[in-house]
């Protein structure tokens, strides 16, 4: 690995932060730094009217899409240097939070797979912030099993009718495109008998229900179709090849959430350093040294394994399914991190209220949002059999089911 910066990535890091030293929204900083593990709470503006501007603002100068083509409201950028871009735009890039879904994993994938005339009308609106999508993916009996799902899609001439269900769809109430994989022949393996289609969310007969979470947040929703209309033109690829765009999609997602995915170990650090027990300063204490030093070996593993996949993308390669590993590690690790800093906390860490609570609640937020973590964007589960059968080439689990037409596989509901 090379962790150096090229002649030519350090002019492009220049670049990136001369317009950044000009161009951030500074007056959000500190919110921005206090809001690591739960909704931003910005002093007098509403979070996404402050995402929409900053989007605005990076999409005029190039930098809201920079590995996107030009054409469709991107930068041009090689990866390397969106890696450098991210680099620098640092605790700013929580401003595009709304955006996350649709830049890393729903617009790569309508840029695969769209035409070109869509593509050119669809990408520069969600670039520039003026659309949000989301991602209609997970249902409430299939859970890990993507492929399981039983969304119907019954064409009738150059339209399709939508009937069933989605779970846990981020930014839905908020969403103005959904990218949509339905069940389309059941009569087949369930791999095989899948479409996708980008949807409208303001159809008729759309329906969404935000899921209140422990954290007194909603950002998943359950989202419900009765007999809406898709037309044909809104497929993306061939009736029957779902699986294939959806694996362009969870590809992307893998790498969206695992290459950025916070740990909480810079602020437990800097926790421990000042807090202040019967006995001294956390950080003098052995146990806790002891707990710090581990959690310092794997912030370390992660990041070596992140400078891993930047080295092969400034040498012009394509990271794989190692990307797993981090997505894997830091999920577990937010979470045992956030459970060490209460444990130190005490009763107080009992205390949520942000005005009232050590460090502004800060790790009370990262534990409730913890286990979302570790199901979102691929379980733990999931992503250790990734990591075994794609990585390591371990044998792969046993799947019964698989060459099954789906209306045969047993199920365990009436219906």
């Amino acid at each position: 690995m090379n962790f150096d910066d090229t002649p030519q990535e350090a002019k492009f890091r220049a670049r990136a932060a001369a317009w950044l030293a000009v161009n951030v929204p500074r007056e959000f900083e500190a919110g921005l730094n206090a809001s690591a593990y739960g909704k931003l709470q910005l002093e007098g503006v509403d979070p996404l009217v402050a995402a929409r501007r900053w989007q605005k603002r990076k999409s005029e100068a190039g930098w809201a899409a920079p590995l996107w083509p030009k054409e469709y409201g991107g930068g041009g950028v090689s990866p390397i240097e969106r890696v450098i871009w991210a680099q620098e735009e640092g605790t700013y890039s929580k401003l595009s939070g709304p955006f996350i879904i649709g830049l890393g994993m729903c617009g790569p994938t309508v840029m695969a797979w769209a035409s070109e005339e869509q593509k050119r009308t669809l990408l520069p609106k969600l670039a520039s912030g003026e659309q949000i999508w989301c991602q209609l993916f997970s249902e409430p009996v299939a859970g890990s099993d993507l492929a399981g799902i039983r969304t119907r899609a019954e064409r009738q001439g150059d339209e399709w009718v939508i009937n069933g269900q989605k779970i846990w769809t981020s930014g839905a109430r908020d969403a103005d495109w959904g990218l949509l994989i339905t069940r389309t022949d059941p009569s087949v393996a369930k791999h095989r008998g899948l479409t996708m289609f980008f949807l409208d969310m303001h159809s008729p007969g759309v329906e969404i229900r935000p899921i209140r979470q422990m954290n007194e947040d909603a950002g998943f929703n359950e989202v419900f179709f009765a007999n809406v209309i898709v037309p044909d033109r809104q497929r993306l690829g061939a009736v029957g090849q779902g699986w294939t765009v959806a694996l362009t999609t969870l590809m992307n997602e893998r790498m969206s959430i695992g290459g950025g995915m916070p740990t909480g170990f810079p602020e437990l650090l800097e926790f421990c350093a000042r807090m202040q027990t019967e006995s001294g300063a956390a950080i003098d204490d052995p146990h806790v040294r002891s707990r710090l030093a581990s959690f310092a070996v794997r912030a370390s593993g992660l990041q070596y394994s992140a400078w891993r996949t930047i080295s092969a993308l400034s040498r012009g390669e394509q990271p794989g399914p190692e990307n797993s590993i981090g997505k894997l590690v830091a999920g577990a690790m937010m979470q045992d991190i956030a459970k060490f800093a209460l444990s130190l906390e005490g009763e107080a860490g009992l205390i949520l209220d942000p005005e009232l609570a050590p460090d502004r609640a800060r790790f009370q937020a990262m534990l409730l949002r913890s286990p979302a973590t570790r199901i979102e964007g691929g379980s733990d589960e999931i992503l250790r059999n990734i990591i075994a059968e794609r990585v390591l080439g371990l044998p792969a689990d046993i799947r019964v089911d698989k060459d099954l037409p789906f209306d045969k596989i047993p199920r365990g509901d009436p219906h």
